[in-house]
């Protein structure tokens, strides 16, 4: 099936997409920074340079497109109809890339989280911050008891 776009205009469109600072990764940051926890944003010392970094906590955060990163059974991750070997591929490799690194990060001692895009949708935000911190309260009362 040929594209519904000229090849400009899916350049453009393409182009267009945001890689930090995303409304999701906004929405976290926001979030967390009014309850009081301090954090760093794509730290590249860290693999797969984390969107959150909360060291304090030795806790990463991954807020994840659900469609770049293939979220299994979610309606936001369709596969285009045009193309498709070809996006097949490139969100397979994502989705390699994405579990090497958490694997890397746990190696490192710190905890990750993967946050997903659908998990920020209004409905279902304040369930999934709220989730959020206590995690990482969980988590500084896990390392002080060390």
């Amino acid at each position: 099936m040929p594209d519904v776009h000229s090849k400009e205009t899916r350049s453009y469109n393409m182009s267009m997409i945001k890689g930090k600072n995303t409304k999701p990764e906004m929405i976290v940051r926001k979030y967390l920074f009014s309850k009081g926890f301090r954090y760093r944003v794509n730290v590249k010392e860290l693999p797969g340079k984390p969107d959150i970094v909360l060291r304090k906590y030795r806790t990463v955060i991954f807020i994840n497109g659900c469609f770049w990163h293939g979220h299994e059974g979610c309606k936001y991750f369709v596969m285009p109809k045009t193309r498709t070997e070809w996006w097949s591929a490139k969100i397979d490799k994502n989705i390699a890339r994405d579990n090497i690194e958490k694997i890397l990060l746990r190696k490192n001692g710190w905890h990750v989280m993967v946050l997903w895009e659908c998990q920020l949708k209004p409905k279902k935000r304040e369930g999934t911050l709220s989730e959020v911190v206590l995690l990482l309260e969980k988590t500084l009362l896990e390392l002080y008891k060390k």
